[in-house]
């Protein structure tokens, strides 16, 4: 386990969040303070991503889980509330798994790429690039979204009005809008 960092020792950690099984990738890179919690670390994935956090989720961390614990669905995981990054990262190019959405199964990679000092004049956190568009919640997992695809991009298709329907709209895989995240992110701070 990594040695907690004081606030006086602050640093910041820049994240790499792959959501593993589609191509191409869809990522964000961001940065968050090392003192961040992974309850806390959980909304921002949810914010870079563009998550709705309807599902159940889980860290998996050398080689414990770490979420919020439901006797009554038996979800047996340590409490993610006051668990720091800073007491699980133990350096550069260390990485762990965050998981949403179980009957879909979004898992996401998260790499931390490097160690930096904090700045008083960044607001934390901040999303400092990203590709492509966040699947929408509950279309099918990995396994599920290329055939959404598909659907989405064939008018004919017998399922594309109820799939619009649905959507509530039409929807760009291949966009990421950075400042609309941000501006999620910025929420959070406040």
């Amino acid at each position: 386990m990594a040695t907690r960092k004081s606030a006086g020792n602050q640093t910041v950690y820049q994240l790499k969040i792959t959501l593993k099984g589609i191509r191409p990738p869809i990522w964000r890179r961001g940065l968050v303070k090392s003192s961040t919690t992974l309850q806390q670390l959980h909304l921002i994935v949810q914010e870079a991503m563009g998550w709705q956090n309807y599902h159940m989720h889980q860290f998996s961390i050398a080689g414990i889980d770490y979420g919020q614990p439901e006797p009554d669905y038996e979800f047996d995981v340590h409490s993610e509330n006051n668990v720091k990054l800073s007491q699980v990262v133990v350096g550069e190019k260390f990485k762990f798994s965050y998981m949403y959405d179980f009957g879909d199964g979004w898992e996401h990679e998260i790499l931390v790429e490097k160690e930096l000092p904090y700045s008083s004049d960044v607001h934390y956190p901040v999303c400092t690039t990203g590709k492509r568009a966040c699947p929408p919640e509950d279309c099918g997992g990995p396994w599920g979204y290329p055939d959404f695809l598909a659907i989405m991009t064939d008018p004919s298709h017998p399922e594309y009005e109820e799939r619009m329907e649905w959507l509530g709209g039409s929807f760009e895989p291949d966009v990421f809008n950075i400042d609309e995240v941000n501006q999620r992110l910025g929420m959070r701070n406040k």
